[in-house]
């Protein structure tokens, strides 16, 4: 059996990109590649084709991860029927892709942080226009949610 995970973010630059090499590097770990699939996308088409924000980058380099391959696409309606889990990075984020889930979708639509049982805090707050502070803080916000995603995912298999 597989289980197919869609991080969701503003322009697929920062948050999402980096919930998803640190997914993808937790998943790897676990051994479950082939039981996972992991995608990431943005509900602004800003940067469509674009890599990750260098800033995103530099912060994820320092723990290990590599964003090199990644490029910024937009949600699709496509993307309810080939993903099992959409994760929205934030409630904006999550109200839009409310309004885009077709009303047959089965897709399991949740923010990220639901998944972070050990935080109070719910939303990924975006980097973009804060400091370098802000993007450790988002590392550390996704590896904590990334650990409880696994865990939950883990039962579905």
């Amino acid at each position: 059996m597989t289980v197919s995970v869609l991080f969701v973010c503003l322009g697929n630059i920062c948050r999402s990109p980096t919930a998803e090499v640190v997914f993808r590097d937790r998943v790897r770990a676990a051994g479950l590649e082939e039981h996972i699939l992991i995608d990431s996308a943005g509900t602004g088409d800003w940067h469509i084709g674009r890599a990750p924000d260098p800033r995103t980058q530099d912060a994820a380099a320092t723990r290990g991860y590599d964003m090199s391959s990644l490029r910024a696409r937009q949600v699709s309606a496509a993307d309810f029927e080939q993903f099992d889990v959409v994760l929205a990075m934030d409630d904006a984020n999550l109200v839009d892709l409310q309004a885009m889930q077709p009303s047959d979708s089965a897709v399991t639509l949740k923010r990220f942080l639901d998944y972070a049982p050990h935080t109070s805090i719910r939303e990924v707050p975006d980097p973009y226009y804060g400091g370098e502070d802000g993007f450790a803080q988002v590392l550390n916000l996704v590896e904590e949610g990334a650990e409880g995603l696994l865990e939950a995912l883990r039962e579905r298999l």
